[in-house]
């Protein structure tokens, strides 16, 4: 006669394997729900945060400009930089950020200087950066401007919730900064702010697992 199956022991078998893999689901989540926290609190406490106290430049970080005016947001970046620079914060404002084929040749690191210039801060007192189009080549040509003049400390303008990125690529690259966030517009929405985080914890986990190419241009 045939001998019976056995059948006992292969859902046996199958219910440890279902369980193991539950097992290691489990601390997947808690291991990216502890991450996530922990990104939160930091982005957090940076953006709620004025370091802002005497340095050798003030470092304004590119976002979008129309046609050779500032947006909004680059609009309360480079006034927070022109209200440190009336306090003698720093004798030197450097504005970052290229440009894109759509933009007529406008860049946002020139855009910048033309808005300082209008704005009452001397054209030897300013240093436009045009070439970079994210986050890391502005960090990267802020070095290289630090490095060619000799800038041992800098304070570093944009979003309240972009500054710890900023500051953990300045550190990486050898900058000492000073992190100052530029005033809020507005009324802002829970979804909206949520979308922020969002951003940056999630272009903060791609940049330290070296795919932050996935994500693209951001500001």
């Amino acid at each position: 006669m045939p001998k019976k199956k056995n059948s006992s022991s292969g859902q046996g078998r199958d219910g440890r394997g279902g369980q193991r893999l539950r097992y290691a689901l489990g601390i997947v989540v808690l291991v990216l729900a502890g991450w996530m926290g922990w990104l939160y609190y930091q982005i957090n406490t940076v953006a709620g945060h004025d370091e802002a106290r005497p340095a050798d430049a003030i470092a304004v970080f590119g976002a979008a400009e129309y046609l050779g005016r500032p947006s909004p947001v680059l609009h309360a970046r480079l006034d927070h930089a022109v209200e440190l620079y009336r306090e003698d914060i720093a004798p030197l404002v450097i504005t970052l950020g290229g440009g894109s084929e759509l933009d007529h040749g406008m860049t946002e690191g020139g855009v910048g200087r033309d808005y300082l210039l209008a704005n009452g801060v001397p054209f030897d007192k300013i240093v436009a950066e045009t070439a970079s189009v994210d986050t890391e080549q502005q960090v990267a040509r802020l070095a290289e401007i630090a490095r060619k003049r000799h800038l041992n400390s800098i304070v570093v303008v944009s979003d309240g919730t972009h500054l710890f990125r900023i500051r953990k690529l300045c550190e990486d690259a050898g900058l000492m900064v000073y992190t100052s966030p530029r005033p809020l517009l507005g009324h802002i929405d829970a979804y909206d702010m949520g979308m922020r985080y969002f951003h940056e914890m999630l272009s903060y986990t791609l940049l330290r697992l070296h795919l932050d190419g996935l994500r693209g241009k951001d500001a």
